[in-house]
């Protein structure tokens, strides 16, 4: 039988930070460690992934029903060999039917995408804790409306992938202010501050009222300008509802002082 496997909120870096000239010291290493350690620290191996990146939005949730997803380099600006990643992992048009059918059942209209490739939200992360390309990936969009509580009840919806040998991924940042980094007013503590709060509640009603109600943290809009970064975390935490969430990873940049997290929810059981 097949072990109910935790979901991830995971802070993906920016664009393709882990293949940067930084000099000396990339301010990424540490995110890129614990990027490389993830599929260890999860203890048994996914038949399939199901990202939820937060550069995908649509007006009716969308799925990925391309076998074969080419790249998609949705980063601009950055030196040439960026553009030379490849992740080939297969997709999992099988994955996607089984994704249309749950929420589908559970009232949500759900389109097919037959086109669409990785986006960085997917390789960046994954070239990091899947490097061998080998675990098929199917990408699944946020609504473009960034209702908290309707990506909740899309994890609730997915919650049963879990127990099917599918490892659901929210894909962001708990941090996404571009023109404020450096953090130099500090915003990025404070939310996060707030954010690993709600996240680690022990009430599973508590914590889905506070990240409903996100808006009314300290520094939300300071540190989310716009929520596209933010609502993967929703769809990982309704899909893991009754369990306690925890810090995956977790640090303040240094030369930056950007604080960032990265959530696990969950642990794999029976």
């Amino acid at each position: 039988s097949t072990q109910t496997l935790p979901t991830f909120f995971l802070s993906h870096g920016g664009g393709p930070c882990f293949w940067m000239d930084w000099g000396p010291v990339n301010p990424f290493d540490n995110l890129a460690a614990a990027l490389r350690g993830l599929a260890g620290s999860i203890g048994a191996r996914p038949r399939a992934v199901l990202v939820i990146s937060g550069h995908w939005e649509e007006d009716v949730v969308t799925v990925q029903t391309n076998p074969r997803p080419p790249m998609l380099f949705d980063y601009y600006g950055f030196p040439e060999h960026t553009y030379r990643l490849s992740y080939p992992a297969p997709g999992s048009p099988e994955l996607a039917a089984r994704v249309k059918s749950l929420l589908g059942t559970h009232g949500f209209p759900v389109r097919e995408d037959a086109e669409r490739g990785y986006d960085h939200g997917v390789f960046v992360p994954f070239l990091l804790v899947y490097p061998e390309a080998d675990i098929p990936v199917v990408q699944l969009s946020l609504k473009n409306n960034l209702d908290p509580e309707e990506h909740l009840a899309i994890g609730r919806a997915l919650a049963p992938l879990r127990k099917e040998g599918v490892l659901i991924v929210g894909s962001g940042l708990s941090y996404h202010n571009l023109r404020n980094i450096p953090d130099r007013t500090g915003a990025s503590e404070v939310f996060d501050r707030w954010l690993t709060e709600a996240v680690t509640d022990a009430d599973p009603a508590s914590r889905a009222r506070k990240l409903i109600r996100w808006i009314e943290a300290p520094a939300a809009r300071a540190a989310h300008p716009r929520e596209d970064h933010l609502l993967p975390l929703m769809v990982a935490s309704g899909a893991a509802e009754e369990e306690v969430g925890r810090i995956y990873f977790t640090e303040t940049m240094k030369g930056w002082n950007l604080r960032s997290s990265s959530y696990q929810f969950g642990t794999l059981g029976a």
